[in-house]
């Protein structure tokens, strides 16, 4: 995956007997790619109040699955609802509704039908 004009985390492990080193480039943070996704530079100041975009469930999808193997969540449909909270810290909507009304939706199958291949 490319991350280009994205901050991406970057660890470096070292044995200092044998001088010998590793580079491990980490996936951006969530927040981070789903202003990516949005087109936007930062995130609101007062998210409650004044939002910075609007996503797709597709994009917040599409966040979960560059970043699946990061998640401790046991399914997919909860990495989602995870996703969805980071939309709402950085002031973002989806499909036009606050995210936690997306999550309740979720929670009663209301989008099993898009989601249900990636269990």
């Amino acid at each position: 995956m490319v991350f280009k004009g994205l901050t991406v985390p970057v660890r470096i492990e070292c044995d200092p007997e044998t001088k010998q080193f590793e580079i491990f480039i980490e996936t951006p943070s969530t927040a981070s790619l789903l202003l990516k996704e949005l087109g936007a530079q930062k995130g609101s100041a007062a998210n409650a109040e004044e939002k910075i975009g609007d996503l797709t469930l597709e994009q917040v999808m599409s966040v979960v699955r560059s970043k699946r193997e990061k998640y401790m969540d046991k399914t997919f449909k909860k990495s989602i609802k995870s996703v969805l909270g980071t939309a709402l810290s950085i002031g973002a909507t989806v499909e036009g509704l606050d995210p936690r009304v997306i999550q309740k939706k979720i929670e009663e199958g209301e989008y099993d039908d898009r989601i249900k291949e990636e269990e």
